[in-house]
């Protein structure tokens, strides 16, 4: 998979959420885990995955990675 993102485009606080949600497997948990709203942790997950241009959570319960944002948590 070849992204089209300027590493300086992500940011440490976003890449930190991903693995918050890869590693506690829910949203809340994660922003709970990291300090912010929920809301807050959202819309950063959503920002991340627009300028990916991918997916990178399946919403569901356990939230799970998609295969392409398995490979971006790699």
């Amino acid at each position: 998979m070849r992204m089209r993102v300027r590493p300086l485009d992500l940011t440490l606080r976003q890449i930190e959420y991903l693995v918050a949600i890869a590693d506690t497997g829910g949203f809340g948990a994660a922003a709970a885990a990291t300090g912010v709203s929920q809301p807050a942790l959202s819309a950063q997950v959503a920002r991340v995955e627009e300028l990916l241009g991918v997916v990178v959570f399946e919403r569901s319960r356990p939230v799970r990675a998609t295969r392409e944002g398995a490979q971006i948590l790699a």
